[in-house]
């Protein structure tokens, strides 16, 4: 059994005519076949599920994935063959559901550490907790994808708007069933795309590969899967909450940065000149009484509000992150 490690997961047949692992392959795929192996692939990934049960459902699906593209094209290579007789025969060289499930759960802690950054020390004081989310690289993530939801989100939402719009339309005349399943395609393509920008920007887990689809379906079929996948559903309810989810988080962190660093610039402001110096806090703005703050005491406290207000706001994009990297989980990914 060979599977490649690294942030794909590929099952990598061994080449029965080199080296010497042919014999312990044989030996293995002797001893398989008396076991208790699948009987057909469906079975076969059911087990496989089974076995990685409690495993992140991002790595279930990419598993899933794997191992029913890898059998599937055994089929096409021998189609003289039972799905029972070519499970037996690459149990030697794919590996029955539980070894594979076991090579997958060690390989994603190998490339999980191998990806995460570096943790920083651990800060005890709460200033150190406060200030130290500015050295960690996952802030930054989190404050470009909220900048970067705006766009995005405008993307799916007229994506999804426009290809539902069009395709179910046109569903009464003979072009709508084709143009019904590219878009559903289309999705599931935008939703493998969001993954990987959760993942990078978020730090969440996320599919590394679509949900296989049997191409040797008939499209009545493939269409029956689709709309019974509650991946579909989640998906598209997913793009289309990102519009007024991204503008949101747009705003927030435009707001909240642009108001924190004024206010961080202010001294500069004083001393160039651009700013008068006093600060009204009253309507009035009278320059007497109350809610004049004096020029001596502008500077310092703005700089110090404005320092505050902008590690906050590197706080608040984190949690907004976290968050958000649940939601596009529980609805990008299917659970189970």
């Amino acid at each position: 059994m060979n599977i490649t490690a690294g942030t794909a997961y590929v099952p990598v047949p061994t080449d029965p005519a080199s080296g010497d692992d042919a014999p312990a392959d044989a030996a293995h795929a002797a001893a398989s076949a008396g076991a208790d192996l699948p009987r057909s692939i469906p079975e076969y990934l059911q087990r496989l599920r089974a076995a990685l049960r409690g495993a992140d459902p991002a790595l279930i699906q990419d598993a899933l994935y794997d191992a029913e593209e890898y059998l599937r094209a055994e089929m096409a290579e021998n189609p003289g063959r039972s799905e029972a007789e070519v499970i037996a025969s690459v149990a030697g060289s794919y590996g029955a559901p539980d070894e594979v499930a076991d090579i997958y759960r060690d390989t994603e802690v190998k490339v999980q550490t191998a990806l995460r950054p570096p943790k920083p020390a651990p800060r005890r004081s709460w200033l150190g907790r406060f200030f130290g989310v500015a050295l960690e690289p996952r802030t930054y993530g989190a404050l470009f994808y909220m900048l970067l939801s705006l766009a995005t989100g405008t993307f799916y939402f007229t994506w999804v708007t426009t290809g539902a719009s069009l395709s179910l339309g046109l569903l009464i005349l003979i072009i709508g069933l084709p143009l019904l399943i590219l878009f559903l395609g289309s999705v599931r393509v935008l939703a493998l795309v969001e993954g990987r920008l959760v993942e990078t920007m978020l730090g969440e887990r996320m599919p590394r590969r679509p949900l296989y689809s049997d191409r040797e379906l008939p499209w009545l079929e493939r269409i029956k899967a689709m709309f019974t996948d509650p991946r579909t559903w989640g998906t598209l309810l997913y793009l289309l909450l990102m519009l007024p989810l991204g503008t949101t988080y747009f705003t927030i962190a435009v707001t909240a940065l642009a108001l924190s660093l004024s206010l961080i610039f202010v001294p500069i402001a004083h001393w160039t000149g651009l700013f008068p110096g006093d600060l009204c806090l009253n309507l009035a703005c009278n320059h007497s009484g109350w809610g004049v703050i004096p020029e001596v005491a502008v500077w310092p406290l703005t700089l110090l509000i404005g320092i505050v207000l902008l590690f906050g706001t590197l706080h608040l994009a984190r949690g907004i992150g976290y968050l958000h990297a649940q939601l596009a989980k529980a609805l990008l990914v299917r659970w189970g």
